[in-house]
């Protein structure tokens, strides 16, 4: 099929076959389509959009693009899950040994820090000598011996998405719903799930910040995946605030411990592991209630068995042995560390959540560029949730910087980012709805 006649009746609106999808995808891979060409269909999807029936096409295209994992020899189901990004979203790092405590399977595939917000493979590699990306061999036999192995996207999985990707990323058309969609899923379906659970976040931290949009794309996500044979619901989570305590790679990884030890209860962030656990143990028959299944994630931490595949999984990957037990002598530690204190009293009211992120990258904690080298060892900890009461010279956050000018720049945005006013904000719920 020539690749313009496809772009054409894209173009003009018309409904494209699954077969036409299937030979633009095709030339993707092969060279038969160019960057040209690759873009002015990108662009006339943006405009014209897709239906199901096509965006269910285009995945499958995509995912069976490259190589597509089979986990016939495992027992137990292989679920994963996906975030659409936000500050302080470390919830990878406990989820996948928390599943995999409960009895799941949990072959993870992950990203990169993009823009604001923080990839879960740049936190992992804070951790010395963490491989991001094994061979298969190896990803195969740490999923078998931990339960779960969170790693980056192999060069064979869903290439043609890689390269859809690029060019989209240059071309002004990332925003489309079907391309999302189909980018999204095509990974997760080349890595061989049967179950999944999407986090789409809202709010002045999220690439979504309208409601409508976010449930728009949450919708498509789910029902796409169920046209292409895969289980899967959405939540909707606030991103008004950082999830977290913490944002910055190696202070990541560090919460990451300090909740599988229990010390992070009654938190938003536990609020959003455990309702994400309970959708995949549910969906999987592991528990008959999300009630249920809250309380059987919980029981997993308090038991130290999500601590223990965490452990086991970074061993397994070329991590240290003892990290679970002595990782405050293997994460990297900011040579500067600076508290912010409160320049008067009142309530913790409003948080401008991206320029959080962006001053983690300012301070060296993400990538201007593609090809910067990441400071592990900054960020921001110590952050309080938004409603805490807070008295004039109070500590509200604690910057963690390479040098003495970083943190001063820093603790002076840290003022602007926080708004502290006199009455307390209305709470918010941190998962706004759920679709399935």
């Amino acid at each position: 099929m020539i690749p313009q006649e496809i772009i054409r009746r894209k173009r003009d609106g018309e409904e494209l076959a699954r077969q036409e999808i299937e030979a633009f995808v095709g030339g993707l891979v092969n060279a038969g389509v160019s960057d040209a060409q690759a873009a002015a269909f990108a662009m006339a999807v943006l405009f014209r959009g897709m239906s199901q029936d096509e965006t269910v096409a285009l995945t499958c295209a995509m995912r069976d693009s490259g190589t597509v994992l089979d986990w016939a020899d495992l027992a137990a189901p292989v679920v994963d899950k996906h975030s659409t990004g936000g500050v302080g979203d470390n919830v990878s790092l406990m989820l996948a040994p928390i599943l995999a405590g409960c009895g799941l399977a949990v072959p993870m595939i992950s990203g990169r820090g993009l823009g604001h917000t923080g990839g879960t493979l740049d936190k992992l590699q804070s951790i010395p000598g963490y491989e991001i990306a094994p061979d298969e061999d190896l990803f195969r036999q740490t999923v078998k011996a931990a339960g779960c192995a969170i790693v980056g996207q192999t060069v064979n999985l869903a290439p043609a998405d890689r390269r859809l990707y690029a060019v989209r990323d240059v071309t002004a058309t990332v925003e489309s719903i079907p391309l999302i969609t189909a980018s999204i899923l095509s990974k997760k379906l080349a890595a061989g799930l049967k179950t999944l659970v999407l986090d789409v976040k809202l709010g002045n931290g999220a690439f979504m910040q309208d409601q409508e949009q976010a449930e728009t794309l949450a919708t498509s996500l789910v029902q796409v995946a169920k046209g292409a044979g895969l289980k899967t619901s959405a939540l909707i989570t606030d991103m008004n605030q950082p999830l977290a305590d913490a944002a910055g790679n190696a202070l990541e990884v560090r919460n990451c411990i300090h909740f599988l030890a229990g010390h992070r209860k009654d938190t938003r962030l536990e609020v959003v592991v455990l309702a994400l656990a309970a959708e995949l143990l549910v969906q999987t028959g592991h528990s008959s209630s999300l009630a249920e299944a809250r309380e059987s994630a919980a029981c997993t931490i308090a038991s130290g068995r999500a601590m223990e595949r965490f452990g086991k999984m970074v061993h397994a990957l070329g991590g240290p042995a003892d990290f679970c037990e002595k990782f405050p002598f293997h994460l990297p530690i900011a040579p500067v560390q600076r508290q912010v204190l409160a320049p008067h009293g009142g309530y913790l009211a409003s948080c401008q959540t991206r320029a959080l992120g962006m001053l983690v990258v300012e301070l060296g904690g993400g990538r201007r560029q593609p090809q910067d080298e990441i400071d592990h060892r900054v960020g921001v900890a110590d952050l309080l949730p938004l409603g805490t009461p807070v008295n004039r010279g109070q500590p509200i956050a604690t910057i963690h910087a390479a040098t003495e000018q970083d943190a001063e720049r820093a603790a002076k945005d840290i003022l602007r980012i926080y708004t502290i006013s006199e009455d307390a904000p209305t709470a918010e719920p941190v998962v706004i709805s759920r679709i399935c």
